[in-house]
């Protein structure tokens, strides 16, 4: 059996596709550089990230771009020896106002140097390369909406796609309107016994979420509505393991059977805070006599348990500690708009450790000094030990649980114009930051500080060592649940990351040298719930 969900944690707006008795699997980043994450798999239970395509700055450059803004709902297709991601690079949402550009990048292996960026168009979002059998590409999207008194999400669009030309060609035409449940994108086309399919998401990326399915003999439609619509939803039933099922993508087998992968949640308790954000999961599909498709579970559900093709494999756990011994950051980790440049961020200049020049603040849309990795689990420990001799209050460096620039959690060492060097502990949550009226705990002459983060489900405690050995906590126990789409509300579609950074507000650069980063899942954190 499969278990869900497959990727844990922060991996929405799923895109698979099979090349041999491969799965690649690529999903949103959003503010998160590298762009894209491209997961492999053979048995569709076990899945290792292969590729982080967007690299560098001529791919992908999201310095300014919002919260939430940057790489949607990426569309990872195969055709003619070449891998084709298309994605979409949001830059303003503000009011009816969307700055929203979409790119197509290739490149003959998955794991190899993905091509510099064809610009498509910047007429909505989630695009997605359709290669019908003809040798024909088609781009379909949602379109957004600026005509006044209409729906903003307009209806999903069609237009063919050059590759002799490298661009989009002819005219484009709305193939479909949504239906009634509203918020329609996230469209994949597919073709089978002479139907073209329309697949998209609709009612919004919430809990009233769900995958609606149409079929058309012509490309351009009209398209006819499935008789069971949705085919997949969680709105109708609060009490299932994974909500806000939706946004979905299909996968045959090379054995004829087919799977669908979708977006999913999971609350803390019903339609509550879904703490580890927006993941994915899978579901077995068939197709019946009517050339009509359905959950094989009978109803139009998610599972949490799901039958696999074939046998299951061991999954492979990546080790819990980062020595920072090799010369590139683990994969697993990201940063903040922009790629990592030797002056901000070095594993050279002190070998062993990782180097942060302080840079901006933990509000700042443009250069902060910050490396991080998605939560997964919901009992987690993190913990790092760090050098750093700050000279002002300006000057910060620590460990973070971040969800965006109005929402983070921080436990970092500064100074004191009386106390001298001292950790501390800054909460903020919606952009207010609590009244910092803690001078902070003095550490004293101690050359290394050792941080820490035990996390229970939404309750964390941040602890701080001098000597490595023995632990005080910074206060009792932070709500975690404040770093989730749920408790943050309006434009909110990432999770939460836990990691380090460092800041100098003086701008002189001062920087923080980390020994190592451990997250250990499933740790005996000691988090007392009467605490």
């Amino acid at each position: 059996m499969i278990r869900n969900p497959i990727l844990p944690g922060f991996h929405p707006d799923p895109s698979i596709v099979r090349v041999g008795d491969e799965y690649y699997l690529a999903v949103s980043t959003f503010e998160w550089f590298p762009g894209v994450l491209i997961y492999r798999s053979r048995d569709l239970a076990n899945w290792t990230l292969a590729a982080r395509p967007l690299e560098r700055l001529s791919q992908l450059n999201m310095l300014g771009n919002p919260d939430s803004g940057g790489v949607w709902a990426p569309c990872l297709s195969y055709s003619d020896g070449l891998f084709y991601l298309v994605y979409t690079d949001v830059k303003t949402m503000k009011g009816i106002w969307r700055d929203m550009h979409n790119y197509l990048v290739t490149a003959e292996r998955v794991d190899g140097e993905w091509s510099d960026p064809i610009y498509l168009n910047s007429v909505g979002h989630d695009p997605s390369l359709f290669h019908d059998d003809d040798g024909r590409k088609w781009l379909v999207q949602m379109k957004w909406e600026y005509s006044r008194g209409r729906n903003r999400f307009g209806g999903i669009v069609l237009q063919e796609y050059s590759p002799e030309e490298r661009r989009l060609v002819g005219e484009s035409r709305l193939i479909f309107p949504g239906t009634e449940r509203g918020f329609t994108e996230a469209p994949h086309l597919y073709k089978r016994n002479g139907y073209y399919y329309l697949i998209t998401a609709e009612g919004g990326t919430w809990y009233d979420h769900c995958v609606t399915l149409a079929r058309s003999r012509r490309i351009e439609g009209p398209y006819e509505l499935h008789p069971q619509n949705p085919i997949l939803t969680s709105a109708d039933r609060p009490d299932l393991a994974l909500q806000k099922a939706g946004h979905a993508d299909l996968v045959e087998t090379p054995d004829g059977e087919w799977y669908m992968v979708h977006l999913c949640g999971r609350p803390l308790e019903p339609r509550g805070r879904c703490i580890l954000g927006r993941e994915t999961a899978i579901q077995k599909v068939v197709w019946k006599e009517d050339d009509w498709l359905y959950l094989e579970n009978g109803t139009r559900h998610p599972d949490v348990y799901v039958p696999a093709p074939g046998e299951v494999g061991p999954a492979e756990e990546p080790p819990a500690r980062d020595h920072f011994d090799g010369g590139r950051l683990s994969p697993g980790f990201q940063t903040l708009r922009v790629p990592p440049d030797e002056g901000t961020i070095s594993l050279t200049a002190r070998p062993g450790w990782l180097r942060l020049a302080g840079r901006e603040s933990l509000a700042s849309v443009h250069r902060q000094s910050l490396v991080a990795r998605r939560v997964q689990h919901f009992r987690y420990r993190a913990e790092t030990c760090l050098e750093f001799e700050p000279q002002s209050s300006r000057q910060m460096a620590g460990l973070t649980a971040y969800y965006n620039t109005d929402n983070y959690v921080y436990a970092y060492v500064t100074r004191d114009e009386e106390a001298g060097a001292v950790v501390r502990l800054l909460r903020c949550h919606k952009g207010v930051v609590e009244p910092d009226e803690d001078v902070g705990r003095p550490i004293g002459g101690a050359k290394r500080v050792w941080l820490r983060l035990d996390a229970d489900r939404d309750r964390g405690v941040f602890s701080f060592s001098t000597d490595g050995q023995r632990w005080t906590a910074l206060q009792p126990a932070v709500d975690l649940g404040l770093l989730s789409d749920d408790a943050i509300g309006g434009r909110s579609f990432t999770g939460t990351f836990v990691g380090i950074c460092c800041q100098d507000l003086s701008g002189e650069g001062r920087a923080a040298d980390f020994d190592y980063f451990d997250y250990i899942a499933n740790a005996q954190t000691g988090v007392d719930e009467d605490e």
